[in-house]
């Protein structure tokens, strides 16, 4: 059941409200005045707050400016007899959800009311998905290796330069980019991944600046290209080297000028993109090969990140271990299984080709064929080398 306060001295005000919120099923508290109401709201959880502005010992706007410093922040509806256009925005500004006139419309309060708790639960389940996101794309390990990307993450992402990530083949080289992004000024702004392997040649020049309509047989409509999307956020390029060298070409011009054309158009787009990008390739071998552009290798590579394979960070593998036992039982509604220390020493004596992807998946795999403690017997039976 939501909890709403009333804050008003007027207690006819405060009465009838709570009679019409108390028959449609809210739990309503009551507060005389802002001093009252904000000693309350520091005290107690509430979903909603139904807020008068002019009040004795402390106003309406003051109580609003006071309340979102709080850690428990509700949303505010104003109500005032003395209102004017200029008072609600005042309101809106200092983050109220909206503002209602006295007498209230009933009609009209009640459908503000809900629309007000609506986005209080959009708000919860905002912060609990990216609380969810962030565990996710934590950075777990202290070994010397993955302390150094850490450190070089923690002073490049501030900047707006260039990062190019290298390193085998699920080593976590868009992990990385996440964290660039999210420690950076652009953390707000999009996040726009492509993966230029997985990306036929013929279309990624389409993919990453858009088409306008007939530009080729099935562009029945305009579309917009990643380049557009991350405008204001940032691009990561993934597998880089395995771009067309025209797409390369007008990549390297979208560096350059920070404008992008359409494919089929002929107007110029101003764009404003963190480029990030990330290869498993040797990108000056490539060069020799003809493969790759030196000018583009150079406007991508400001800063170098080198991922670690996982054979060279063995001793992060108990903290990676841990936390892919805690994800897999959270995704699967079960207790987090127990693994024994000779099991984990066992699997610090693997190669892992295949990097923290392939430790993830064989840890799934003993969380589901293992027994209830996972054992080095288990290693042996279900573990591939």
């Amino acid at each position: 059941m939501p909890k709403i306060l009333i804050i008003d001295d007027e207690k006819v005000i405060r009465s009838t409200l709570k009679e019409i919120l108390e028959y449609e099923k809210y739990e309503i508290y009551e507060a005389e005045d802002g001093v009252k109401g904000l000693e309350m709201l520091n005290n107690e959880d509430f979903d909603l707050v139904l807020c008068d502005i002019k009040m004795p010992k402390m106003d309406g706007m003051e109580v609003l400016s006071k309340a979102a410093e709080l850690s428990k922040q509700p949303q505010f509806i104003m109500i005032s007899a003395h209102g004017s256009i200029e008072t609600a925005v005042e309101a809106t500004k200092k983050g109220a959800f909206d503002f209602i006139p006295k007498p209230p419309d009933l009609n009209r309060l009640l459908l503000t009311v809900r629309n007000a708790l609506d986005k209080k639960e959009l708000v919860q389940e905002t912060k609990v998905l990216k609380k969810k996101l962030s565990k996710k794309l934590d950075m777990v390990g202290e070994s010397k290796a993955i302390s150094i990307v850490k450190e070089t993450i923690e002073k490049v992402a501030p900047t707006d330069a260039r990062v190019l990530i290298t390193g085998p083949n699920g080593t976590g080289k868009e992990l990385v980019s996440h964290w660039i992004h999210q420690k950076s000024n652009r953390e707000k702004a999009p996040f726009i991944a492509v993966n230029c392997a997985a990306i036929p040649a013929e279309l990624i020049e389409s993919e990453l600046f858009g088409h306008e309509k007939g530009a080729f047989t099935s562009a029945n409509k305009q579309r917009q290209g990643k380049f557009e999307q991350a405008n204001g956020g940032t691009l990561f390029l993934d597998e880089i080297g395995d771009m067309s060298l025209s797409a390369q070409a007008k990549v390297l011009r979208a560096l350059q000028e920070h404008k992008i054309t359409r494919v089929g158009g002929d107007k110029d787009i101003k764009v404003n993109v963190r480029v990030l990008a990330a290869t498993n390739k040797n990108l000056k071998q490539e060069i020799s090969d003809g493969n790759f552009r030196e000018d583009l290798y150079h406007r991508i590579s400001v800063i170098l990140i080198q991922v670690p394979p996982l054979k060279d960070r063995s001793e992060d593998i108990p903290m990676l271990v841990d936390k892919f036992l805690g994800d897999i039982a959270a995704e699967y509604g079960t207790t987090k299984k127990e693994i024994d220390k000779e099991a984990i020493q066992k699997l610090q004596e693997f190669p892992w080709t295949g990097n923290i992807r392939e430790l993830r998946n064989v840890i799934e795999r003993l969380v589901i064929l293992g027994g209830k403690s996972i054992s080095a017997e288990d290693i042996k039976k279900y573990a591939d080398y």
